[in-house]
């Protein structure tokens, strides 16, 4: 297994619209455990491929808690096929945008249909903190940051803050 480099804000990437997977193979599988490594790494509890640079819908999570045995989980090609109208509120953050953390609104529960990394087409009900991450990881795969959910001036200060970094560090990858 290989870390991956993570793509930072302001890098245009982020705002890329993922293209799907069109087979499960030794490349996916192998970029899969990657993603994983990289995440425990940051560490974090969900990653997208578009983070690593990768365009395509692919996504790891794992929500178990420090004391817990890790519980690593694979999407690919996931989408939202149903959400609660009941709404939670989460403080989320973001491997792409390191040490910010936002209040951010979503559903309380959604169905997510996806592959697994075996190639099967599997459907999960998803409450809680794994409902906020999937609906997080899953965004970034439609080009949208958390951050777009947060008031404008507040989401411009972040921008600005993050693109004077990276001129100062002379790029936009970690």
């Amino acid at each position: 297994m290989t870390l991956k480099s993570l793509v930072l804000l302001p890098d245009p990437i982020l705002r890329t619209e993922s293209e799907p997977v069109e087979r499960v193979d030794d490349d996916i599988q192998t970029l899969a455990d990657d993603m994983l490594e990289t995440m425990y790494d940051a560490p974090g509890i969900g990653l997208a491929a578009i983070q690593v640079g990768i365009p395509r819908r692919l996504l790891v999570v794992d929500c178990s808690k420090e004391d817990e045995e890790r519980a690593p989980m694979v999407f690919i090609n996931p989408n939202v096929v149903a959400s609660s109208d009941e709404r939670s509120v989460y403080e989320e953050g973001c491997l792409s945008i390191p040490d910010y953390y936002a209040e951010v609104e979503r559903p309380a529960q959604v169905t997510v249909d996806y592959v697994d990394r075996e190639g099967n087409q599997q459907q999960i009900e998803a409450d809680g903190l794994l409902a906020t991450c999937l609906q997080h990881e899953i965004d970034h795969l439609n080009g949208v940051l958390f951050i777009d959910y947060i008031s404008k001036l507040k989401r411009d200060m972040v921008i600005r803050k993050f693109t004077k970094l990276a001129k100062s560090r002379g790029g936009t990858r970690l």
